[in-house]
């Protein structure tokens, strides 16, 4: 299909504007700041329709899914959709060998059939208010830093206390534009939340890691729960009596689909972005950090498939772990490839170049931002090998797991260590230990946790100097000769972190006297080491940076507004609820090269094959297909439509969130960024950078016609 000559001309107009689909706003300033810009786009519905607290609105169908995703209310019985790999550790906690729900899929046919999620919140804003003059009240501008945070934290808690003590609901007060505005975000938490629905992971992941962050795309990445309270409608923690939740709103599904240029807005919580950072930072994070984070990554990887591929029971362990890895590790490939390819680093400095001049055009302007570039250079300077050592403890030594698992053990140590044991504290930390240990051990696997080892120990080694190493490495230079496998086989038949009998064992029969013998396990002693090395030479020195850094960019950013007045800034990304807004596009990801904007059920039988697990598809999705079986969720076209992209920004925090059409009918799901825009964070190039949805017929249609779980449809409203 030809794109308009229409919609040419106004992208066109948003693309010189510099606005073509970039920014995270704020709901509550819709109104003031885009609701005209949004309308000119094609929206039909008003800012009010979105964000309001007078009466039910979008808002009131969006919550914070767990810790990290969003999700979107679909029924008025409280089913909730969000994406497979938001829902994966629920699914795979729920997993065994007899049940594999992350293979199979799970589909309950009815609410009985519905499984809860100890621990799985979702959290929804009821509403948000500016309380920038009460948190900064008495904030002076000759504070240092450290009084600076102290006053506001002091202001922001008594706000919090004065509204919870008359409330309901929880609030927090989170900073914008790096601290120069403040918002007081009221939430309500719902605890009872079950699952109702999951693809086969050769549907909800399909592509694998293979596909992930890339276009086209064929993954039918969602995944459905609900929620649920007690009888009086308010959050509770499970019970057998508690009742589907009655939302405020929930969104109308349309079947009309999507076409190139249409508008579409994203409504979610993207976690954060950093789009205001000056060109040093922009350096380090592509040029240095990245680069490092990738290899240890790869490495780690390339073991876990290695024996995942080789055994089912370590493939189910390790699929989460594996996706936790995988996720950043390919995301930190496109961001430095993207930067690179936009020139990001030289466009921060002639920007910068052009502040230096507007800084020095006056003396009161000199004196309060002059210095500011020059203490960033070297500001960053101090912090690059810092950064880097401290990348290596957690991208290499964290990722040991049985150094990692050990070090939740010192608090029991320091406890039986006390001159006043404190019996009753010891038993619960104990029993707090015992949980750790069985979730641990249910997902570990010996051999992976062995090699990983070594290939850290080595990586570690070569890429960092002495200053910035652990007292375990001299050990191994001096008594292993750098042989660092001898060292890896010596941990692993001294310690007792990798035997859970024996561990459990120790647990049972506790003593304090006896965490002498937890402080001689060298997997224990490496784990000290390594968190004693950060917090003597890394930690304090970092903080103290990155205090000075945040102080500065709070500067910077004030500045920034001031010398563009006429700009309108939004603020990064930091979990908080935001709107962005585009156009469902293609783009052109290198030359002569050019992606459509959606890819329909035929590419996912071009992409089968039997002997990549990635990419095997299921019989029945092959059976639908060949009878061209897609009842009402078929496009006019007449194919199955799987995915489109658009150019709505968006980042981490924002999988799941509901992608809306002019109207405000839910028409996809967000679960990913193209790889040639991942560094949208640092940088929003509207040419590349589009957003993954899947389309909300083949949520749909696999619901219906795949799982035949179609009373599930039947709750929700279909617009046609």
């Amino acid at each position: 299909m030809k794109k308009s000559i229409i919609f040419l001309i106004i992208s066109l107009f948003f693309k010189l504007s510099g606005i073509a689909g970039e920014g995270m706003w704020i709901p509550m300033l819709l109104e003031q700041l885009n609701e005209k810009e949004m309308k000119a786009m094609g929206m039909n519905i008003t800012a009010e329709d979105i964000y309001s607290i007078n009466h039910s609105s979008l808002k009131d169908a969006i919550v914070l899914f767990g810790r990290g995703c969003t999700a979107e209310i679909i029924s008025d019985k409280g089913l909730l959709l969000t994406n497979h790999h938001c829902g994966f550790g629920a699914i795979q906690r729920h997993s065994s060998i007899e049940n594999d729900y992350l293979t199979d899929g799970f589909w309950a046919m009815n609410q009985d059939e519905e499984l809860p999620n100890p621990g799985l919140t979702v959290t929804l804003m009821v509403r948000m208010e500016e309380v920038t003059n009460q948190v900064l009240e008495g904030v002076e501008p000759n504070m240092s830093e450290a009084d600076r945070d102290e006053k506001i934290k002091e202001n922001s808690d008594k706000i919090i206390e004065a509204f919870e003590k008359d409330s309901e609901y929880q609030a927090a007060i989170k900073p914008f534009f790096k601290g120069n505005a403040f918002y007081m975000i009221i939430t309500e938490t719902f605890k009872d939340v079950r699952l109702v629905g999951a693809p086969p992971s050769n549907i909800g992941k399909f592509g694998g890691d293979t596909d992930n962050w890339m276009w086209p795309r064929h993954t039918g990445d969602f995944s459905i729960f609900r929620i649920y309270t007690d009888k009086d409608g308010k959050p509770a923690e499970y019970s057998e009596d508690n009742i589907p939740y009655k939302p405020k709103y929930h969104f109308p599904i349309s079947l009309k689909g999507v076409d190139e240029g249409d508008f579409t807005f994203v409504f979610g919580y993207p976690a954060r972005t950093n789009e205001y950072l000056p060109s040093y930072a922009v350096e380090m994070i592509t040029e240095s950090g990245n680069p490092h984070k990738i290899k240890l990554r790869e490495t780690r990887l390339d073991i876990f498939n290695k024996y995942a591929s080789a055994d089912p029971k370590v493939r189910i362990q390790y699929a989460s772990k594996d996706a936790r890895v995988a996720n950043y590790w390919k995301k930190m490939i496109g961001e430095s490839s993207g930067i690179e390819r936009l020139d990001g680093i030289e466009k921060k400095q002639a920007y910068e170049a052009e502040f230096n001049e507007w800084a020095n055009s006056s003396e009161e302007l000199k004196k309060q931002y002059g210095n500011l570039i020059p203490a960033f250079e070297t500001a960053y300077e101090q912090l690059e090998p810092i950064s880097l050592a401290t990348d290596y403890i957690a991208e290499a030594g964290l990722a040991m797991e049985i150094v990692s698992f050990a070090r939740n053990f010192s608090g029991l140590v320091e406890m039986s260590k006390a001159d006043e044991i404190d019996e009753e504290a010891i038993q619960q930390e104990i029993e707090s230990l015992k949980r750790r240990t069985s979730g641990f051990f249910k997902d570990y696997y010996q051999p992976i946790d062995e090699e990983v080892m070594t290939a850290m120990l080595k990586l570690y080694d070569e890429n960092l100097t002495p200053p910035f190493k652990p007292d375990f490495f001299n050990t191994i230079h001096s008594k292993y000769k750098n042989n660092y496998q001898d060292y890896t086989n010596y941990v692993f038949s001294k310690s007792i972190f990798d035997n859970e009998d024996a561990l459990n064992e120790l647990l049972d029969n506790y003593k304090p006297k006896k965490y002498k013998k937890l402080v001689k396990d060298p997997a224990y002693l490496m784990a000290s080491e390594m968190m004693d090395f950060y917090d003597a030479d890394i930690k304090t020195k970092r903080n103290l940076l990155n205090h000075e850094l945040d102080s500065l960019q709070r500067i910077y950013m004030k500045a920034q507004m001031e010398m563009e007045p006429e700009k309108r800034f939004y603020p990064d990304a930091n979990f908080t609820l935001r709107v962005t807004y585009g156009y469902v596009d293609g783009y052109h990801p290198k030359d002569a090269v050019y992606y459509k904007h959606f890819t329909t059920l035929e590419g996912i039988m071009e992409k089968e094959d039997p002997d990549i697990y990635d990419y095997v598809v299921e019989d029945r999705l092959k059976e639908l297909y060949q009878n061209k079986d897609y009842g009402q969720y078929a496009d006019e076209d007449g194919n199955m439509h799987v995915a489109f992209v658009a150019s709505n920004h968006t980042t981490g925090g924002n999988s799941g969130s509901p992608v809306l059409n002019a109207d405000g009918e839910l028409v996809g799901v967000n679960f990913d960024r193209c790889w040639e825009g991942t560094m949208s964070d640092l940088m929003y190039d509207p040419e590349v950078c589009r957003n993954i949805s899947i389309d909300i017929r083949y949520f749909l249609f696999i619901v219906d016609k795949f799982a035949g779980a179609g009373y599930l449809v039947e709750e929700m409203d279909l617009v046609k």
